[in-house]
């Protein structure tokens, strides 16, 4: 037999002695039945010597014995040399009080693993009073022990073999349940020892991977870090030299000189955005990433925003709509990361918009329920207030099932080559970070009957401080 994933097992190799195989009560009540059936008692004993059970009332005769001394001693001497008893066939063993006992061995799997006792039984023909008996011991009552005697159950040769055959063939019965179940046992724990071995090898494979993950992602941060920074500074300087150009600084440029120089600058500043947003990445990566806190309201930054964005749209036919809720809501953030936030969300909103769609921009207050409060302290509960912005556009769209990764780091739905809009596949991902460093959220749906809506969820200054002081302080 084999286990799926586990070296071959063959139930023949698996010993088992009596005691692993036996059920105990189902042989005591064996024992009970078989004794309240014949009037004999009987016990079952391991290939050691150990018993496992047994019924065997004590003859009145052998109680009388107890009380002599010397014929105590005798009867131990025939009760331990018959328990020991080692044989490969049936054997009676006298007793000197002329009783006997039938030793049988048990054979499972071809093994002697135990023996049954029955006994002590008076043997068809014993004598009223054998002569052994009367001279174990001095002072033994001749007419009480042969009175006693009489009482002893008398078994004649076909009864006992028959006695002995029944007790055997329903142990045999309780041998075969047992083995069954043992060797169920043996394989489900051998198969939980494989599988046990095999987890602890795919853990320290995976543990492995993971430190090597880990030390991927640290050069990776590194990287780009390094690669953005050298970047940035001679970007710089061709962005700043084309302006010079473009402005005549360094005399007048003819019509297509011009147009070059302004193609130069406009793709240097596209380039250092998105080496920006490298950076950003790189220090949210790194824990580097800084918040400068301030008391502000949601509102100028939304107007700013759209302010900066509204040149583009207008060159697009885009048109551009600001509803800001005049319900005042102090916000404890950085708005220069919050702009960064909303910026991004707009040129994405622009960009997958086409020429004559609407790209809308909506603020609201609402109130929120602490949701760690239980049923009844719910109620009493105070309300946490919340700014909730949404970005809305009439574009492409996002799939459903790509709502969940469109925040991922470098994923893009569409990473095909020949995808049609560009970008590094970070700008969302940096807006989640940032959005979650001020203690909110961010997610996304889809705009009925076509576009997307990210919607931006920025917890009060007073729930965000209530919000802080219910954390755990930090470890000493």
């Amino acid at each position: 037999m084999t286990l799926q994933g586990s070296e071959p097992i063959d139930v023949a190799d698996i010993e088992v002695s009596l005691e692993d195989i036996i059920d105990r009560d189902a042989l005591s009540e064996l024992c009970r039945s078989t004794q309240a059936l014949f009037g004999i008692g009987v016990r079952v004993f391991t290939s050691d010597g150990t018993l496992l059970g047994g019924a065997a009332p004590e003859h009145e005769v052998c109680a009388y014995v107890g009380t002599l001394p010397a014929a105590r001693i005798a009867c131990r001497s025939i009760v331990a040399t018959v328990r020991t008893t080692a044989a490969d066939d049936d054997v009676v063993h006298p007793c000197f009080t002329g009783q006997a006992y039938r030793i049988s061995p048990i054979v499972f799997d071809g093994r002697n693993v135990g023996r049954v006792v029955i006994g002590p039984f008076g043997p068809h023909g014993m004598p009223d009073l054998p002569k052994s008996f009367t001279e174990v011991d001095g002072r033994l009552d001749v007419g009480r022990a042969k009175s006693l005697l009489a009482t002893v159950p008398r078994v004649k040769v076909h009864t006992l073999d028959r006695i002995v055959e029944h007790f055997k063939l329903a142990l045999d019965l309780i041998l075969f349940s047992g083995h069954k179940a043992f060797v169920t046992s043996k394989m489900h724990l051998h198969s939980v020892r494989e599988s046990y071995r095999e987890l602890e090898e795919k853990t320290a494979t995976l543990e492995q991977s993971y430190t090597r993950l880990k030390e991927l992602d640290r050069l990776k941060s590194i990287f780009l870090a390094t690669v953005s920074h050298e970047l940035r500074t001679p970007l710089t300087s061709i962005i700043g030299y084309s302006e010079l150009l473009t402005g005549g600084i360094g005399g007048e440029l003819s019509p297509e000189h011009r147009e070059y120089a302004e193609t130069i600058h406009r793709n240097g500043e596209h380039l250092l955005g998105l080496i920006s947003g490298l950076l950003d990445f790189s220090k949210l990566e790194s824990g580097t990433f800084s918040l400068h806190a301030a008391s502000l309201q949601i509102g100028p930054v939304l107007d700013d925003v759209v302010k900066t964005m509204r040149p583009s749209a207008d060159k697009r036919k885009v048109r551009l709509e600001l509803e800001i809720d005049d319900t005042p809501c102090e916000l404890a953030a950085d708005a220069d990361r919050l702009r960064q936030v909303f910026l991004n969300l707009m040129e994405n909103a622009l960009k997958f918009t086409p020429d004559g769609g609407t790209v809308r921009v909506s603020s609201r207050v609402i109130e929120q329920a602490d949701d760690d409060a239980d049923v009844g302290a719910a109620i009493l509960a105070p309300v946490r207030r919340a700014v909730e912005v949404r970005v809305s556009d009439t574009g492409i769209g996002i799939p459903e099932g790509e709502r969940g990764r469109v925040f991922d780091p470098f994923y893009q739905v569409d990473s095909s080559a020949t995808r049609k809009f560009g970008g590094t596949g970070l700008g969302l991902s940096i807006v989640r970070r940032i959005v979650e460093a001020h203690g909110g959220s961010v997610r996304v749906e889809g705009n009925v009957p076509t576009g997307a809506v990210f919607v931006v969820e920025l917890p009060s200054a007073v729930a965000q401080r209530s919000a802080t002081s219910q954390l755990p302080p930090p470890p000493k």
